[in-house]
């Protein structure tokens, strides 16, 4: 009796699940067969992403045989959706042509990006032309995001991304795969932090440790104003691809074990840079889940 019991009590409990999914999640009306991701919130109601920069007939401007990345700023219409978008006002004379994501700090006074090095800014010594590097702006009026400088503790051998900060502004995530030393990079990249000092010092980088790191990669780190870091892992045991996680910061300031987020908030895909508008409610994310309209979408989540 046993034996029918359980698999017909499987049976219903599964649809069950199917049926009672805890968020709904939707494709934005802004994605085409463009790359949208890197998703960032700044200011009130206002968020950051990349995708590739076009020109007045709609083709894709290119920058040294590649398409250009550029940084767009929308406004959240409370419903779901991104509108007024606009291309991030950047002072044209700083050739900055292949930003691949950016964050704004509390006070809107500075403006960091994750950028290559061109023939033109690359420095002396070995490194990699393929590495990535962050960079800190200011911003002027009628001129825009100017006065870039890289950011002192970015070693030119090593690749630094993905930069997102505290709600007050004074410390600095990012990803890195820098190697040597106690704050080592554990896998192909970890998420490190810095203290902001200001008059462009930092602290010296610190590896988040083994809670949150693996030895795979993490990327997109975002931190909410409430202490709870999401980001992005290829470690095993995900659904596929990149899957997000989700760390706390307790009263001791340690971080919490990576908790993956369930389906659908997650797919078979890569799923990544997710920001929340509502604490736990709502908010938006990327992924390149089936049936996506291009590479990367920017899709809408809510708890029902």
């Amino acid at each position: 009796m046993k034996l029918i019991i359980c698999p017909i009590i499987l049976f219903f409990s599964l649809i069950s699940y199917a049926q009672t999914e805890e968020y709904s999640i939707t494709n934005l009306s802004l994605n085409n067969e463009f790359p949208h991701f890197g998703l960032m919130q700044f200011g009130e109601g206002k968020v950051l992403f990349t995708s590739y920069l076009v020109d007045k007939k709609g083709k894709v401007k290119r920058y040294q045989g590649e398409p250009s990345l550029g940084v767009f700023q929308g406004t959240l219409d409370g419903a779901g959706g991104i509108i007024s978008i606009e291309p991030l006002t950047i002072d044209p004379k700083q050739n900055k042509s292949h930003i691949t994501s950016a964050t704004i700090s509390p006070d809107g006074k500075q403006l960091y990006i994750t950028i290559r090095y061109t023939n033109k800014t690359k420095p002396k010594g070995d490194f990699n032309m393929n590495n990535f590097h962050l960079e800190v702006a200011e911003y002027k009026e009628g001129i825009g995001w100017t006065n870039f400088n890289v950011l002192p503790f970015c070693k030119p051998r090593y690749s630094y991304a993905h930069p997102t900060l505290s709600k007050e502004g004074k410390t600095l995530y990012f990803t890195a795969n820098f190697r040597g030393g106690k704050e080592t990079t554990k896998g192909g990249s970890d998420i490190f932090k810095v203290e902001v000092l200001g008059n462009n010092s930092y602290s010296e980088p610190k590896n988040l440790g083994s809670l949150v790191n693996s030895y795979s990669r993490e990327m997109f780190p975002y931190l909410t104003d409430e202490n709870t870091l999401y980001f992005a892992s290829n470690r095993p045991g995900g659904f596929g691809g990149y899957d997000i996680y989700k760390s706390t910061i307790g009263t001791d300031g340690a971080f919490t074990k990576a908790k993956k987020l369930p389906k659908p908030l997650n797919s078979n895909k890569d799923d990544f840079s997710l920001i929340m508008t509502v604490s736990g409610a709502a908010g938006y994310l990327v992924s390149k889940r089936i049936k996506g309209k291009g590479d990367d979408d920017i899709y809408y989540f809510k708890k029902n």
